[in-house]
């Protein structure tokens, strides 16, 4: 692991920040609000929890890209903030106002607003509800009024948003008769959101911003900034079956060559171990009895392969007896729980790992069930030697794989990405995408919005459908996404699985592949600045967050999801500064889009679509709708098969929408190390006015990947402005 030292004064401030007033009468305790970042404010409640999310992060604040995001002041009325301490646990209640909107905790998959709602953070696996339990509980919220809170604790967490009314609450709504008042409410306005943590002790930061985006901006800045996958991880992936061999792996990459569809990972599930479930992270001698071989054949056709795991550890397992005191008191399927809050276990595990998988020339890991479900993990009457609590363990024990798995990485400079079925707070800096097992297709597009609301990237991957269209509509959106891929370990299923529609897959699969440049200027800018590359259109400065689009009247009992849909724009979100996506559905021959305040243009065209309005599209089956905001450009490449051909020399199309001045920082680096980190990269800014494009070389200290340049101005006349 990276180590990072902070500033001597930064340290000092940090200290200074570990004293809170003790209890006053009635339970109620004195807040001592210090700000440690700029924008950053800090309160803490008898010295805080020993573990907690900060502590364990696995990288360090970003300071001066905290520092340029300004700072205004603090955000709240503290007056309005109550804490108390009583019998052992802390109660927080902060200011809710009317009409404000509240994003965040956690990844969910059917609401944007949390308002109203009532959660319980928890690591588990997603099961079709809201409330709070799910892959990433992340326990920091956004507010639509541009301030955020992050509750420091690896517990538990209950939070009411807006559900209990106070008696002493001096706006609370007035009694309504039900049977005669029509305007009877069965959630009245509250004017809190209120915070139960399991301890006495804790720690509270506010994290101001103009906007809701900076307040994200602030947020993963402090933990560390996002990441910077390696190119060949934006290419396209495929998971093979579970039982497939070293021949049909190779038969699979030569198909798929055969077929010209892009392909730059081979994902293998739990076939590959000797034994899984629990995994003895060991090859299986009949399937692939020669690994190295296997592997380097695997390398020869440009494609990087990842192993499917969990982390539970078989008997089989030759590091099983070293890791049998290291473990927790729980087995799960009769495999150990190494603790990985213990050196000494991380290091015989990470050993391993390396010895047998990543030496080798493995690209990295998907890290399957450290989420749920209760009766699958260890309970939390569980213990662990390190000591860390059993519940502590489950909330961060996604984070602590990823982070010795990366860590591993980056001891030899080369870049992981992969995926995983858990994270929480600090894990913006890890190279991994969530998943889950559930298949709703709108469930999918609802999570990547949420999910630049908590510092995390989720993958809507393509496994199987009912029909062609069905699974054009899946492959459109998962290749618009932050990992483009198919998983296929139950179905077998192919990206000409269905012929009719194959064309149409190839187009928008090799449309990604063009867009490569703009994704990793994206990417870039997540580390750099910490704005996420894919993300909720509530986060755009120029989206009305308080619209509530219903053009008819729905009935919510019958159809809270749909009203769900209309009301908070689950099924927009936007790729990078520049693009709005607006997927189509099964079923759906045309669909309404909300077009934030701006003009906006066709992706295909170039014609100019609307501003700040709702309008209908019906686009053709073979195009997902893509709108580019006026000014935007759009760094594209020819159409590649595999990311191994992006490379020095590749020519450059730069397509210019709108007629406003248009400005773009396209990012380059040498694509596989850490080298960036060491400020060996290079910028360029792009600006365009008026139908003339200029290049300007803003740092240059890596070889630059494109060739010739060219200028395409896609919108051919003028729009007036309104």
């Amino acid at each position: 692991m990276i180590k990072f030292f902070l500033p001597l004064t930064f340290l000092i401030v940090l200290l200074s920040c570990t004293n809170t007033e003790k209890p006053l009468s009635n339970d109620l305790v004195k807040a001592n609000w210090q700000e440690t970042l700029p924008g950053i404010w800090k309160t803490v409640i008898n010295k805080g929890e020993t573990y907690n999310f900060i502590d364990q992060a696995p990288v360090a604040p970003k300071v001066e890209a905290i520092k340029k995001l300004g700072n205004s002041g603090f955000p709240l009325d503290k007056s309005s903030i109550e804490i108390k301490v009583i019998n052992g646990k802390t109660y927080i209640s902060l200011p809710l106002k009317k009409e404000e909107q509240i994003y965040g905790l956690g990844l969910n998959f059917k609401s944007l607003d949390q308002v109203g709602k009532v959660k319980r953070l928890h690591v588990d696996h997603y099961n079709h509800r809201d409330d709070g339990r799910t892959h990433a509980p992340v326990p920091f919220y956004v507010s639509s009024l541009g301030y955020g809170v992050f509750i420091n604790s690896a517990q538990y967490i209950d939070v009411y948003v807006g559900t209990g009314v106070k008696k002493d609450n001096p706006d609370a709504p007035k009694p309504r008769d039900r049977n005669t008042d029509p305007n009877w409410e069965s959630n009245p306005y509250s004017n809190a959101v209120e915070i139960l943590i399991p301890s006495d002790k804790a720690e509270i930061l506010v994290f101001e911003g103009e906007t809701p985006m900076k307040v994200v901006q602030r947020f993963n800045l402090f933990f560390g900034g996002g990441v910077i996958p390696p190119k060949w991880g934006l290419g396209f992936w495929q998971r093979t079956p579970t039982l497939y061999n070293n021949k049909e792996v190779m038969k699979e990459i030569s198909d798929f060559k055969e077929k010209n569809f892009p392909l730059d990972v081979i994902g293998l599930e739990p076939g590959w171990h000797s034994k899984s479930y629990p995994c003895t992270f060991e090859w299986d001698a009949e399937r692939f009895p020669n690994p190295s071989q296997f592997i380097n054949q695997v390398d020869n056709e440009s494609v990087k392969l990842n192993l499917w795991c969990n982390p539970y550890v078989s008997p089989s397992s030759s590091m099983y007896d070293k890791l049998m005191p290291l473990s927790g008191s729980h087995k799960v399927w009769g495999g150990i729980v190494p603790d990985l809050n213990m050196e000494e276990a991380r290091n015989i595990y990470g050993d391993h790992i390396m010895k047998n998988q990543i030496s080798l020339g493995i690209s990295g890991f998907k890290v399957d069930e450290v989420d749920g479900f209760d009766y699958w993990l260890w309970p939390d009457v569980a213990t662990f030697p390190s000591g860390v609590s059993a519940e502590q363990t489950r909330q961060t024990y996604g984070l602590k794989f990823m982070d010795m798995v990366t860590d591993l990485y980056r001891k030899q400079n080369t870049r992981t990405y992969g995926l995983a079925r858990a994270n929480n707070a600090g894990g913006v800096a890890m190279p991994y995408a969530l998943y889950n097992d559930q298949y709703a297709h709108q469930d999918f597009i609802a999570g990547l919005a949420n999910s630049g609301f908590n510092g995390v990237l989720w993958e809507p991957e393509v496994r199987e459908s009912d029909s062609a269209e069905e699974w054009l509509r899946r492959m459109q959106t998962s290749c618009l996404s932050p990992m483009a891929m198919i998983n296929a370990w139950g179905s077998g299923t192919k990206p000409w699985s269905f012929p009719e529609v194959y064309e149409a897959c190839q187009e928008i699969a090799y449309l990604r592949m063009q867009l490569l440049p703009y994704l990793y200027s994206s990417f870039s800018r997540y580390y750099f600045e910490g704005i996420p590359p894919f993300r909720a259109m509530a986060l755009e400065d120029s989206y009305n967050s308080e619209r509530k689009l219903i053009k008819k009247e729905l009935d919510h009992t019958d159809n809270p999801y749909q009203q769900a849909l209309l009301k908070e724009n689950l099924t927009q979100y936007m790729m990078g500064d520049n693009i709005m996506v607006a997927p189509m559905f099964t079923g759906m021959k045309e669909r309404e889009v909300i077009l934030p305040k701006g003009r906006w243009f066709n992706f295909y065209t170039g014609s100019f679509m609307g501003d700040g309005e709702v309008i209908t599209v019906a686009p053709p089956v073979n195009q997902i709708p893509l709108f580019v905001r006026d000014g935007g450009i759009i760094p594209m490449i020819p159409p590649i098969r595999q990311t191994s051909e992006w490379k020095e020399g590749t020519p450059l199309t730069l397509r210019v929408y709108g007629n406003a001045p248009a400005e773009f920082i396209l990012y380059d680096d040498d694509g596989k190390s850490y080298d960036f980190e060491k400020g060996k990269y290079t910028t360029k800014l792009l600006k365009a006015d008026k139908g003339v494009g200029q290049i300007k070389d803003l740092q240059n200290n890596s070889s630059w990947t494109y060739g010739e340049i060219h200028w395409e101005f896609m919108t051919k006349t003028n729009v007036p402005i309104k």
